[in-house]
């Protein structure tokens, strides 16, 4: 078994959707980046790439490149899966926490934990997703940014 973390942080701007885990969260204020700006998928994502020694979510879809412009951040999750499979790798687990001091997650834990599942293809007792605040510290407590850290494991599949 092999062990891999990933951690992201992106800016809050407004005239962005906030998408979170794949889920769209209203709220007045979106995360800017290239693709959607997912933290959460993207620490999933360096997750797995790390624990497979694959490399990085930069390396894989670098940022500039116009097919990622906006794109779901699911989609590119569920190319580095299938990346996974092909080298014969097994996802067993992924827990994850965003840190963000507002919008309050608790309502869209579980839709997050369904949207990491359905795009991993493995059964969501194997997906945790948490949320926390940074406690008014710093840029995240300060409601400047979101972050996500991530942790996976993964074997080589039987």
């Amino acid at each position: 078994m092999q062990f891999g973390i990933g951690f992201d942080i992106h800016p809050l701007v407004k005239g962005r959707k906030l998408v979170l885990g794949g889920v769209e969260i209203p709220f007045e204020l979106g995360l800017d980046g290239w693709s959607d700006a997912d933290v959460l998928v993207h620490a999933v994502i360096d997750a797995l790439l790390g624990a497979t020694a694959m490399g990085d979510i930069g390396t894989h879809f670098p940022p500039g490149k116009p097919e990622y412009k906006n794109i779901s951040s699911l989609k590119l999750l569920g190319e580095v899966k299938n990346k996974l499979t092909a080298a014969g790798w097994q996802i067993n687990n992924i827990d994850a926490t965003v840190i963000a001091e507002k919008p309050r997650l608790s309502e869209y834990i579980d839709p997050m934990r369904e949207q990491l599942q359905q795009a991993l293809g493995i059964p969501i007792e194997q997906v945790s997703v948490k949320a926390s605040t940074a406690n008014q510290v710093g840029a995240l407590g300060n409601e400047e940014a979101i972050a996500a850290l991530a942790i996976a494991s993964v074997q080589k599949a039987k």
